[in-house]
């Protein structure tokens, strides 16, 4: 019994105050969850990226975030002065808390959006849907504030506990970024890094509000929500035909009409199929080999009547066949016989 009494009263009274071992994860940490008592004449060693908090009844006494070593006995500086007053008037059931943190940055910290981004996009005018990630970098620039504001009564906080408060600020930002840089969706990815700068000068002020400094803030991807990728994929279907209209020579009306007939001619159930060697079938292939090659052609139910002259010379709308059947919008035999019906004109 004299020996574990011995034993525990050495336990109380620490001569060296450090913060020994501590783990990447921490960021905060008591230096001792049953408060020990410490001696009048005991030593304080702060790292290289540490700093100390102390606390006496309940209130923050003094923040210290100079390396070195320290005799509190004899040192004379306001930190060390505060200390020894505190233990000079020491009472067992006022005992001192000290809780180291680190100074250090903490580097390339992981962000992501966990809900889409919303924003309306300002050139093609339908609503985006955007994730996003990357990672951002940040240290202590008031440890006082978040120790007395945010960390209340816990032992110790981890870098997850502070990634989870910091992390949020960021989506009004990328929201207002987002929402007011004018690039379209194309634009986005070539466009990163502004984006990014952008953010950063949006959530300072949060993170200030918190006690931190954010140094570093990176935009790594972007992806779309589902409803977004359809939007972008039709729209990206319809450059595409645009592109495909214009190198035909024909307007994007007209690829789509020259489109809409051939769904007709395929679709067995329709009335332009099944009669498409008679009748309608005649004046529906008539219509789609003016539109063609650009020629305007007049519908009649009389077999002899003839087309109106072609504005085109005989070459330019052989040419434009070409492409066409290239293209693969009109079949070999619809080529073959509006380039006959061409070469009998000559």
């Amino acid at each position: 019994m004299v020996l574990r009494d011995l034993f525990n009263l050495g336990k109380q009274l620490r001569s060296v105050i450090e913060w020994e071992n501590p783990s990447d994860d921490l960021v905060i940490a008591s230096w001792s969850e049953n408060f020990d008592e410490i001696k009048d004449a005991s030593k304080l060693i702060i790292k290289p990226g540490e700093g100390v908090i102390l606390l006496y009844r309940g209130t923050i006494q003094a923040v210290h975030s100079k390396e070195g070593l320290y005799q509190i006995e004899t040192d004379n500086i306001p930190f060390i002065t505060t200390l020894k007053s505190v233990l000079q008037n020491f009472e067992s059931e006022h005992k001192v808390g000290v809780y180291f943190f680190r100074t250090a940055q903490l580097l390339n910290q992981k962000w992501g959006t966990s809900t889409p981004v919303k924003y309306a996009d300002p050139v093609y005018q339908f609503p985006v849907g955007l994730r996003a990630y990357g990672n951002f970098s940040f240290r202590f620039s008031d440890p006082n504030f978040f120790f007395s504001s945010v960390l209340g009564a816990r032992a110790q906080v981890t870098v997850q506990d502070i990634r989870a408060v910091l992390v949020p600020r960021f989506i009004q930002p990328l929201t207002a970024t987002f929402a007011q840089a004018g690039y379209a969706f194309l634009e986005i990815d070539k466009h990163r890094e502004q984006l990014a700068a952008q953010c950063t000068e949006r959530a300072k002020p949060d993170f200030t509000e918190l006690g931190f400094e954010l140094l570093d803030f990176r935009i790594e991807g972007t992806d779309f929500d589902e409803e977004t990728t359809s939007r972008v994929g039709t729209i990206a279907d319809t450059i595409a035909e645009v592109g495909a209209a214009k190198a035909a020579g024909l307007s994007f009306a007209q690829m789509q009409q020259v489109k809409a007939m051939r769904d007709a001619a395929k679709n067995e159930s329709g009335g332009a199929g099944v009669g498409m060697g008679i009748g309608a079938g005649v004046a529906l292939g008539q219509q789609m080999a003016g539109i063609l090659v650009n020629t305007p052609v007049t519908v009649s139910t009389t077999p002899h009547e003839q087309a109106a002259p072609s504005q085109l010379s005989a070459a330019e709308r052989l040419m434009k066949l070409k492409e066409l059947r290239n293209m693969e919008l009109i079949s070999a035999e619809e080529y073959a016989e509006k380039r006959k019906a061409i070469l009998d004109e000559i």
